[in-house]
């Protein structure tokens, strides 16, 4: 099985981008090893239309497959035991699977995302295979980014530095909501410079080198 776009004659990510629809995932894991650590809870934001859905919006937590780190807990507050009764992995992968279907995905530092959903799609005998839009990587063209800073803007930073509110940090569905907001933003701008498209937003991303190296913060 593998999570993409259902085949249409026309690329239906060459309309304009606010004509697509998205959804925004942000992760909270037991530590940033992409090789050992897991999933402990998710958000998921839709956008259509150009506006987030907030009736839509999907949160839960995810029993891990492997034990939490002193730092992730620090950082989202998440103990082992709030999480020993969550869903199994699995359960969170089919519904991601489900809200992907025919949408684009947007994170921020999304190789992050990237990593940890295509292992735990893959550990479900799902393929991971969406188009993805990287939030980082639209500030980037945008040049918007702290001074002297290399590697990724922290979303909190990049919010904060676009106007707009932080929405609960370092919790998935407030992360997520975040960057909706933020992609809000600068495809917005983007739109003005020639990528007035979903497409072209996915293909900044990709031929983004920065999406290739750990960020100063998220």
């Amino acid at each position: 099985m593998t999570v993409r776009w259902r085949r249409r004659r026309e690329d239906p990510l060459r309309k304009p981008w606010r004509q697509s629809e998205y959804l925004v995932v942000d992760l909270e894991t037991t530590g940033l090893d992409l090789k050992k650590d897991t999933i402990v809870s998710y958000g998921a934001v839709v956008i259509r239309d150009g506006r987030v859905i907030t009736a839509e919006s999907v949160y839960d937590l995810v029993r891990p497959r492997s034990a939490m780190s002193p730092e992730a807990i620090a950082v989202h507050t998440l103990r082992p035991a709030d999480v020993a009764d969550a869903p199994p992995p699995d359960a969170a992968v089919h519904t991601l699977a489900a809200l992907m279907t025919d949408r684009v995905v947007v994170a921020h530092s999304a190789w992050v995302e990237q990593a940890f959903l295509t292992r735990a799609f893959r550990d479900a005998g799902i393929r991971f295979r969406v188009p993805l839009i990287d939030t980082a990587a639209l500030a980037r063209a945008c040049g918007t980014a702290p001074a002297g800073q290399r590697g990724d803007a922290g979303l909190e930073w990049l919010a904060t530095a676009l106007g707009l509110p932080v929405v609960d940090p370092h919790h998935a569905l407030g992360d997520a909501v975040t960057t909706a907001q933020v992609f809000l933003v600068l495809a917005s701008r983007l739109s003005g410079r020639g990528y007035d498209t979903a497409r072209s937003l996915v293909d900044l991303t990709c031929g983004d080198r920065g999406l290739l190296s750990p960020p100063s913060g998220r």
